[in-house]
């Protein structure tokens, strides 16, 4: 008898064993989840915590299937913690910070009106294939501190420097973290940096005015440096989102180029961080002011050495990722024709295309170009 209920123990503590085994190996799938329109960057809140759902058994470099209610689906799309895909390319995200995971377009339409979404509607989500996407996952699953110490210098801390690819002057634009959103706690060493070099003129990529009355008025702001400016008229907040295809990103980059124009230099030019939307609009002004192919993979992975420690010689596989997925993508849009080979092409005529496509005049082009090249 005793024997008999051993077996009948080992064989129950088998089971188990079988079940839990077959549980980490495939995620539970994920049925009708509520739904929350994100509609600053253009995504679809799915209501589970990113706990929530990595507990469900999903890791990040997984490719799953989303489902919506209304028929629309995504199949096939990774699921990173960061944006990793390339502009225009969907993924679901648990982005350190988000109170949900998220489904959506990288830097392209918003998600939420591309499916045609509705407040009732519904998510369902499942695994499709094991660690699918894992390589860019682990070569892009990169964060820094927030900690000054940990930084060699003021200017590698607040990712601050000049723009001086192709003919633009020497040290008449900058670019660096923003210099009133201090979330990231750089924003008193931008004023201190940029007041230095002398900034007469911003072009704050992140903010709009409301935003920043917000900053102004929020308890232990001390942004002294930019709250000088900022009474002048001298910065101009564009609010970009981070759709980079959208016309209204391209027409918000055309008026504020034509305002720079019509303001004195030297320039700052700043998102939040000081990298994507900083990266796009820098590259776009050293493609006009005739910068190689290097000179702007130079300058853009700057902040990867900045912020990472991320060099060609240091990291080549992430370093060579990047610039694959995320600025040779911001190039293309720049570009336009997918048979062009922009790493051998001059990018000039490029950049005054999409300027004049996107509104700016010929004249203000040329006034822009007349005086950040003298």
């Amino acid at each position: 008898m005793k024997k008999k209920i051993t077996a009948l123990l080992l064989t129950a503590v088998m089971i188990g064993a079988v079940l839990v085994s077959c549980a980490a190996g495939r995620p539970s799938a994920v049925k009708e989840v509520s739904l929350i329109h994100e509609p600053e960057f253009g995504g679809v809140y799915i209501k589970l915590t990113i706990d929530e759902f990595n507990a469900k058994g999903y890791e990040y470099g997984d490719s799953v299937n989303v489902s919506f209610s209304n028929g629309y689906t995504l199949e096939d799309i990774p699921y990173y913690n960061g944006y990793y895909t390339a502009t225009g390319e969907p993924l679901l995200i648990a982005y350190p910070g988000y109170d949900y995971v998220k489904a959506a377009i990288n830097n392209s339409a918003d998600l939420w009106l591309a499916a045609g979404l509705e407040e009732d509607d519904t998510a369902d989500i499942e695994l499709n294939e094991r660690g699918k996407y894992e390589k860019i996952q682990n070569a892009r699953d990169i964060s820094y501190k927030d900690d000054r110490e940990l930084f060699t210098s003021d200017e590698e801390f607040a990712n601050f420097r000049s723009v001086d690819a192709g003919n633009v002057k020497k040290d008449f634009i900058f670019r660096s973290a923003s210099p009133c959103d201090d979330q990231h706690k750089r924003a008193t060493f931008v004023n201190s940096l940029a007041e230095a070099a002398g900034i007469e003129t911003i072009l704050d990529l992140a903010d709009t005015d409301e935003k920043i009355s917000g900053y102004i008025s929020s308890k232990g702001f001390s942004c002294d440096w930019f709250l000088s400016v900022y009474e002048k008229g001298n910065v101009i907040p564009i609010g970009l989102n981070m759709n980079f295809s959208s016309d209204e990103f391209r027409m918000k980059i055309a008026d504020g180029l034509t305002e720079m124009a019509a303001k004195d230099g030297p320039f700052l030019i700043h998102c939040t961080e000081g990298k994507d939307r900083t990266g796009f609009v820098c590259m776009l002004i050293e493609a006009l002011a005739g910068a190689t192919y290097s000179e702007i993979v130079a300058d853009y992975m700057k902040t990867y050495e900045n912020y990472y420690g991320i060099t060609a010689e240091t990291d080549k596989e992430r370093y060579d990722v990047i610039i694959e997925n995320v600025l040779d993508p911001m190039i293309g849009e720049l570009v336009g024709e997918k048979t062009v080979d922009f790493r051998t092409e001059p990018l000039e005529p490029f950049a005054e295309d999409f300027l004049l496509n996107a509104g700016m005049t010929e004249d203000a082009i040329t006034e822009f170009l007349s005086k950040i090249t003298g």
